[in-house]
């Protein structure tokens, strides 16, 4: 997502654009606002096909019959104009990451979350087959994970551009080679059931991070999906039982959305389906649409003010006054540098020790896990320690078997402010069986410790569950004693924005704006392009296979083995990854490190992109510690 460009077009029909959200091969999306507020995600065909004679009735037709799906699983389409000089789709804008970028961010969702997933898209397909329309291109980034659930979009547009258009003659695939059924990638007729062979192999991508059918090019995949039966055997026996008849070679095999339904079950409500890192997604969605709409001054640059300081100190030291300025409480006054004077050393920006035992600096120490560890909680009863699978969070068994999460991360989305707990903002939402509360955390935005439970008798004794938990784990924290275990090396107690200093930064990836903490474990370095570093615990890092990236590959920096994932969307819409374990815990868990670099906001391409990241994968490793 990105501001447009200065001097390009803020209209589209009636709606007033004000950002990109990608382009591909289709066209270009944007994000805008209707007369009456609301958000709107604009879709621009791509110009070549408005050349072709058929490509507007066809474009036209599908567009009418796409506004009869209005499911609660779709994102509905609002407006469209075929005859424009480049036709443009309007639909409703759902704030989330698409499936690919949260399985790329965060790994394979948990089976409950993947459960839902399933759940969301059988109800999609569901309405989308009843108002007599084929998807035809079924895949990760056409599904956007919402607080609530997964959206579809872009359907029935991809038979807009099939037909006699040139895209077609020259003998290019239409859809994603390895979410396509059979029959689309030998170019037979296509039935509904095609949309099910996708569904079946965008379920195996979400619970385990890759495709069934990736090969070494994209003829290799085509033959896998047409002649190779997949390895399923790593799936969960209940999911398997669903994916396998999906993925079925014959279309008259494979099942219908309503019996995927009724072989998924009852479905228990949750305050978010998606585990944190997804939620963490959609906040920081959310919170740059606002800042995109709302746009904040122009802000000085801490080296600019630097040397409006000295120059004024210059200045009052020639009039013969001596005056001390700060920066803030704690940042001594800058001093005039004879010519002389070395470089200044690039020293890691720091700031106060943060003294609230809610705040970042204390939180890094303390172990989630211990915490509620053996209390009773009035509702669920003496708790133990079930799992926990990164720093920030822990997962708690109740003698009933109710699960109570405790997490340090985003906060609860479309929470309703609820008064206070123990003196602090309380953010609660529920629903069902279900309920969360949070409440915020000192000093980092968008940062919350909440805890969330679900299937209860009712919402109410959900709520009164959880408030009562997180009364005791504030409490607790406050009164200390519950710090974690520090092994030699751990990453565990760094602040994530203090191992770089601000001179590095800049010289690799900047000029850098600002440094931002996002969460206790993660920095975003805003500057041409955008940098997260992520500290995290998590599954030892693996080569991706996934074909949504364009070029994978191991490297060796600093004695360490870095997986590189590049993702090529074309210029300011591509993003290099690398991620190294840090130290290992255990077979199935360690220590990770995971730099992202977006090139959004910039011209920048995805081995430039990967080049800014490799140059600060090098600096940072001596910052850390020794494992």
């Amino acid at each position: 997502m990105k501001p447009l460009n200065t001097g390009e077009p803020t209209g589209v029909g009636r709606y007033r654009v004000f950002a990109a959200l990608g382009e591909g091969g289709m066209g270009r999306v944007l994000l805008g606002t209707s007369s009456d507020g609301r958000l709107v995600a604009i879709k621009q065909v791509h110009p070549g096909f408005a050349q072709d004679p058929g490509f507007r009735e066809r474009f036209r037709r599908e567009v009418e019959t796409s506004r009869l799906v209005s499911g609660a699983y779709t994102a509905p389409v609002m407006d469209a104009d075929p005859n424009a000089p480049t036709p443009w789709l309007a639909s409703v804008f759902v704030p989330g990451p698409a499936l690919s970028e949260a399985v790329s961010a965060g790994g394979p969702l948990p089976p409950m979350a993947v459960r839902h997933l399933a759940a969301g898209l059988a109800l999609a397909l569901g309405d989308i087959h009843r108002a007599g329309l084929i998807h035809r291109d079924l895949k990760p980034s056409n599904v956007i994970l919402t607080g609530d659930g997964p959206r579809v979009i872009d359907f029935g547009i991809a038979r807009a551009v099939e037909g006699d258009s040139e895209l077609t003659h020259t003998g290019a695939v239409i859809g994603s080679p390895g979410f396509m059924s059979p029959e689309q990638a030998e170019g037979r007729p296509l039935t509904p059931a095609s949309d099910m062979f996708s569904f079946g192999a965008l379920l195996v991508m979400a619970a385990t991070g890759s495709n069934p059918f990736t090969g070494t090019s994209t003829p290799h995949t085509l033959y896998n999906v047409v002649h190779v039966q997949p390895d399923l055997r790593h799936l969960a026996p209940e999911l398997r039982q669903i994916v396998e008849p999906c993925l079925a070679k014959n279309p008259a095999d494979r099942p219908s959305p309503a019996w995927v339904l009724e072989r998924l079950g009852p479905i228990p409500p949750m305050v978010t389906p998606w585990p944190p890192a997804v939620s963490h997604l959609i906040e920081t969605q959310q919170a740059e649409v606002r800042r995109l709409l709302n746009p904040p001054p122009p802000k000085r640059s801490r080296r600019g003010l630097y040397a409006g300081l000295a120059a004024a100190a210059v200045v009052l030291l020639v009039g013969g006054v001596v005056a001390a300025v700060s920066l803030n409480g704690d940042d001594p006054p800058p001093a005039a540098a004879a010519p002389s004077s070395p470089a200044v050393p690039d020293v890691p920006e720091t700031t106060p020790v943060n003294a609230d035992p809610l705040g970042p600096d204390n939180l890094r120490k303390v172990d989630l896990c211990k915490v509620l560890e053996g209390r009773t909680v009035p509702g669920l009863g003496k708790l133990s320690k079930k799992n926990s699978v990164d720093f920030d969070s822990c997962t708690y068994d109740s003698p009933a078997g109710t699960w109570l999460d405790l997490d340090i991360a985003g906060g609860l989305v479309n929470g309703e402010p609820s008064g206070e707990l123990e003196g602090l903002p309380l953010t609660l939402k529920g629903s069902g069986d279900s309920c969360g509360v949070s409440v915020p955390v000192t000093g980092v935005q968008n940062t919350q410790l909440s805890a969330r439970v679900n299937s209860m008798s009712t919402k109410d004794e959900a709520c009164a569950a959880v408030k009562a938990a997180l009364t005791d784990t504030v409490k607790r924290i406050r009164a200390g004693g519950q710090e974690r275990e520090l092994p030699a090396g751990t990453l565990a107690p760094l602040d994530p924005c203090a191992l770089v200093g601000p001179a590095t930064a800049d010289r690799l990836i900047g000029p850098v704006v600002e440094a931002i903490r996002e969460h206790l474990h993660e920095c975003r370095y805003d500057a041409a392009g955008s940098l997260r570093l992520k500290l995290l615990k998590s599954y030892p890092p693996v080569q991706s296979k996934d074909s949504y990236y364009s070029n994978t590959a191991t490297l060796d920096i600093g004695g360490k083995t870095v997986y590189l994932a590049e993702a090529d969307d074309g210029v300011a819409r591509s993003t290099c990854s690398l991620t190294w374990q840090h130290r290992p815990i255990s077979d199935r868990a360690g220590e990770n490190v995971e730099l992202t670099f977006g090139t959004s906001g910039t011209k920048l391409t995805a081995a430039q992109a990967c080049d800014k990241a490799k140059g600060f994968a090098e600096a940072l490793l001596p910052k850390l510690p020794k494992p």
